[in-house]
């Protein structure tokens, strides 16, 4: 009898152990990754020592990474996961990505248990998610964790990099709704901190061809390192309603996910860096339809890290694309003055950096000595206007210079420097030599220089200031000393 009452006890106590503590089990193990654990050890470490980086950033605040199968994708996640130090300590690690499984309004948790694979098992923070699921828009059914992949792929990567006692907080987003995604963004942002890891899952375009795919994805990934989350939206948004690239569904299949990073870090001292970009066509061969992947990492914001900083002044960014169509419509603008003195019509491309309102500057350059230099802070009309302008103001219009003639035309380089907005500082402690133009204004009259006149002269900062505030304001050399004088600084993406 005591025997059999000890069984039943057993019984009911593994039921019981089993009810507290779900397993999530793999569903892609054997067909994305490698169902051996030593096959996906050795697979993964091979690809951590191929990638391993010659000096650490630490600590890694957020990843994003692709999750395709790893013969497409592993390769170019495991370029981001290596930047992390290995056995790095983090408490938990956020999966976020978007459910391939359903549309829903808001975000759903998987609560409790562990998720298992080959390596053994990743434990769910359950008091979190209990924290999360006390707001409705986290209050969403688990089910779509079930057979669900893009958060499944990236555990074996963790597993075997970071500090083994962390855990994991499983979030599916089923919206692009920005309200909503505002809202999870706004919740998750306590979280964000040194002792967790932000993962994001998504993979880039779908099914364009390999030379679309390339284009469509440097506009997602330049959007990306704007750290600007309206203007990942609206990149993504123009991509897959310009119809300029056959064949796409998608620009990113978690760019809610992505969203939400953005909108989290986006008023935080942090740095973006590209880590790697390729798509499925280079594995396969295939080019005519292919699936776009990216690596990227998030750190702090630090004057040693050699990485560009995200920087809140700066609104957007150009793509090469971008930038080589803004030389040919000023060269093009110049030209069509020349005979009719009117400007030419174009055919602009729906591309975002071209429509962002923005100043510019135009400086043309014959044999290499300065052959006009004009320029606008407008930000009340598009980028590719106020450069058709100025190009034609430059070359016919510099008090300088004589206007430009036709025998000139294929003597001279341009260059444009497209200006970010304005700052107001209190301190010129603030202005960096080379980054920075300077704007000085006092009454009704204002100079200004460009961040490169200060590289070109080798001024000090005194310089710099003294020089506009004489040759370009007017009001004396030492006149931006002068309590009413205001001093603005701004950033130029100078090609």
């Amino acid at each position: 009898m005591k025997k059999k009452f000890i069984i039943i006890c057993f019984m009911v106590a593994s039921l019981f152990s089993n009810c507290q503590y779900p397993i999530r089990k793999p569903i892609v193990q054997g067909t994305f990754y490698p169902a051996s654990a030593t096959e996906l050890k050795k697979e993964i470490e091979s690809w951590y020592k191929a990638y391993q980086p010659t000096k650490y950033i630490t600590p890694i605040r957020a990843i994003i990474v692709p999750h395709a199968g790893y013969v497409y994708s592993g390769a170019i996640a495991a370029r981001a996961y290596a930047q992390i130090e290995p056995g790095a300590k983090y408490k938990n690690v956020f999966l976020i990505g978007r459910s391939h499984q359903g549309y829903f309004s808001g975000a759903s948790l998987y609560t409790s248990g562990a998720f298992a694979n080959a390596l053994g098992e990743v434990e769910v923070n359950d008091d979190i998610c209990k924290k999360l699921l006390q707001h409705k828009i986290f209050d969403h059914p688990s089910y779509y964790h079930d057979n669900e992949h893009s958060l499944e792929v990236q555990l074996p990567f963790l597993q075997l990099r970071l500090a083994p006692d962390f855990k994991i907080v499983p979030i599916l987003i089923g919206t692009e709704n920005t309200i909503i995604l505002d809202e999870i963004a706004t919740i998750l942002k306590q979280y964000y901190e040194p002792e967790n890891l932000f993962v994001i899952s998504t993979d880039l375009s779908h099914y364009p061809s390999y030379k679309d795919a390339i284009i469509s994805d440097s506009l997602t990934v330049e959007a990306i390192l704007s750290g600007d989350p309206k203007k990942f939206q609206t990149t993504v948004n123009y991509i897959e309603t310009s119809g300029k690239y056959p064949n796409l569904s998608t620009a990113a299949c978690g760019a809610a996910a992505v969203y939400v990073l953005l909108k989290i870090i986006e008023n935080e001292p942090c740095a973006i860096k590209k880590i790697y970009t390729a798509n499925s066509g280079d594995i396969s061969g295939d080019h005519s339809r292919v699936v776009g992947y990216a690596s990227l990492i998030v750190v702090p914001s630090d004057k040693n890290t050699n990485i560009q900083t995200k920087s809140t002044d700066t609104e957007f960014t150009l793509t090469d694309e971008e930038k080589k169509f803004l030389k040919d419509l000023a060269f093009k603008s110049i030209k069509y003055g020349l005979t009719y003195h009117s400007f030419p019509k174009v055919d602009i491309p729906d591309w975002p950096g071209l429509h962002t309102n923005c100043g510019v500057f135009v400086t043309i350059n014959k044999r290499g000595k300065l052959r006009g230099c004009i320029g606008t802070f407008r930000q009340d009309r598009p980028l590719w206007q106020n450069v058709m302008e100025m190009a034609q103001s430059a070359a016919f219009s510099d008090p300088r210079f004589p206007p430009l003639s036709f025998d000139e035309l294929n003597e001279i380089d341009i260059e444009i420097s497209v200006l970010t907005p304005l700052k107001k500082i209190n301190s010129i402690d603030e202005i960096q030599l080379g980054k920075h133009g300077i704007y000085i204004k006092k009454g009704m009259n204002s100079g200004t220089f460009l961040p490169q006149v200060a590289t070109d002269t080798g001024w000090t900062l005194e310089e710099f200031l003294g020089h506009c505030a004489r040759d370009k304001a007017g009001i004396g050399y030492y006149g931006w000393k002068d309590p009413d004088a205001e001093i603005y600084i701004y950033e130029a993406i100078v090609f």
